[in-house]
């Protein structure tokens, strides 16, 4: 019993840095992405627009899968830390180029146009499935 207890208390402060870390390139990748964004998510969200509301819910999950994955591969917390970044990037770009391929794209979200969101929410999310796949090896 004291094996385990003495595992756990080394193992737990890692596992929370590391978690705090990736929750801390979380923040600042959603931050990152509402600044990059032609439209208000939270405004729109607010105001019951479910389009915006798919966007950022969907964007979230993109930027949180490339950094599980991360989390989940990497032991040091600094390797956690810079292929994070990496990650970030690799998302917030997927961002900018779908919305160079999609028309009007602030127009429809603005107006609410669900079949836009989920063309925009998909294709983040399928490049974060792979940038996560690349990122676990």
């Amino acid at each position: 019993m004291s094996d385990i207890l003495a595992t756990l208390g080394t193992g737990l402060p890692v596992l929370a840095l590391q978690f705090a870390v990736t929750l801390a390139l979380l923040t600042v990748g959603a931050v990152i992405y509402m600044a990059l964004t032609p439209f208000h998510e939270r405004e729109l969200v607010a105001a019951g627009n479910v389009a915006a509301g798919i966007v950022l819910a969907g964007t979230l999950v993109a930027l949180a899968i490339p950094l599980a994955a991360t989390l989940a591969t990497s032991s040091v917390t600094l390797d956690i830390l810079l292929w994070g970044v990496v990650a970030l990037v690799i998302q917030l770009a997927t961002f900018r180029l779908a919305a160079m391929f999609i028309p009007n794209l602030r127009g429809m979200i603005e107006q609410g146009n669900v079949a836009a969101a989920c063309v925009l929410t998909g294709i983040q999310i399928a490049v974060a499935l792979l940038n996560a796949g690349a990122m676990a090896g």
